[in-house]
């Protein structure tokens, strides 16, 4: 990374590093989720940060978009054997005991056997997340802001807290001038200088490492692997990246599977180790300058976003994101087919095991 300093050199870091696993056991039933030393994830996701909070946070909201952070979004029926037994699900059961049942760091430490150091973190995590739940929105100034957002709260996570809408909770942050710096990994805390555009966002900072001066375009990677949809889409990714480069352009690239080739700090002249949701996309196109974005190479992640995108005024490269929805959403693209005179095999969308033997008494 430095290009100067020998493989012996003693590291000095300024940084923290959360890992994931990604567990798709939700996609079978009655299969056994409680983990152990045997390999069942599927993939993994790494966040950046520069505190043990902000980085979790963020690492949560990487492994499923439906996250927005540390919340309770499970609430087991028996919570002592949630706890005790180590599951894939066992943050949330933490969160459901913090901030539901009030719970101690002492007591949840004599049930999980966590060190305390991690469980006083999520304390912190739980102490912000109260003060926004309280304050009205009204009142909110600077101060609750910049610490929400240090300790890696998103912005839809806030909303959802506070009775409001992601994008009134971007304009006051932005109005507040609460905004995300940008930094370099930087293996030597900045004693020797580091070449790599190995880059992550963070609010506890108060410059930035680069100068915003490439306006390249950005390629969106596809995130965490998944049953079903994995290394094709780092395949696109790095070869979109590559044909953009070809052609005599800078090109920025954001993904944050540790496993892939689309992380090479060398496949793109910038890489952001970062999130892939609409808030931080939106803060990188804006810091950049960027000419550009890349969603259609990345899979499902991107695409959820590129609507919001072309509506937030980010010009979109590629098939225009209205025609992604008339393709992705199953009600526009069948009235499509029925406009066009194309014929569709019967189809519904049933949500209960009644309207779906419905359906299929009805289509035999």
């Amino acid at each position: 990374m430095t290009k100067s300093t020998t493989a012996c050199f003693e590291p000095s870091l300024d940084y923290i590093v959360t890992k994931i696993p990604k567990w798709d056991l939700a996609k079978f039933q009655h299969v056994e989720r409680n983990v152990g030393s045997a390999m069942k994830s599927v993939g993994e996701v790494m966040a950046i940060g520069r505190t043990f909070e902000e980085s979790l946070q963020k690492a949560i909201r990487q492994v499923d978009p439906n996250f927005a952070g540390f919340d309770a979004y499970w609430k087991p029926e028996d919570l002592h054997t949630a706890l005790t037994d180590n599951n894939d699900r066992r943050l949330f059961a933490i969160a459901h005991s913090m901030l539901n049942l009030n719970y101690t760091v002492d007591r949840l430490h004599e049930l999980t056997k966590i060190d305390k150091w991690f469980l006083y973190k999520l304390e912190n995590i739980v102490e912000v997340y109260k003060q926004i739940q309280t304050t009205p929105f009204e009142k909110w100034d600077e101060a609750i802001v910049r610490t929400a957002k240090r300790t890696g709260f998103s912005d839809l996570h806030i909303a959802q807290l506070s009775g409001r809408t992601e994008d009134e909770v971007r304009a006051l942050r932005k109005s507040l001038g609460v905004t995300p710096f940008v930094k370099r990994i930087d293996t030597l805390a900045a004693e020797f200088p580091a070449y790599t555009n190995y880059l992550y966002t963070t609010y506890n900072a108060s410059t930035h490492d680069i100068e915003f001066d490439e306006h390249g375009t950005m390629v969106l990677g596809s995130g965490v692997y998944r049953i079903g949809s994995s290394v094709e889409f780092d395949w696109c990714a790095v070869t979109a990246s590559r044909a953009i480069r070809n052609l005599g352009k800078k090109t920025i690239m954001i993904n944050y599977n540790p496993e892939t080739v689309s992380t090479d700090f060398d496949e793109a002249d910038r890489l952001y180790f970062e999130e892939l949701g609409w808030e931080r996309v939106m803060d990188i196109y804006e810091l950049e300058a960027a000419q550009g974005v890349v969603v259609s190479v990345g899979g499902q992640l991107p695409q959820n976003i590129a609507l919001r995108l072309k509506k937030s005024g980010v010009n979109v490269l590629g098939t225009d994101p209205e025609q992604i929805d008339n393709a992705e959403d199953r009600h526009k693209f069948s009235s499509i087919l029925d406009s066009v005179g194309v014929d569709q095999p019967a189809w519904t969308e049933a949500t209960s095991l009644e309207s779906a033997k419905e359906f299929a008494n009805k289509v035999g």
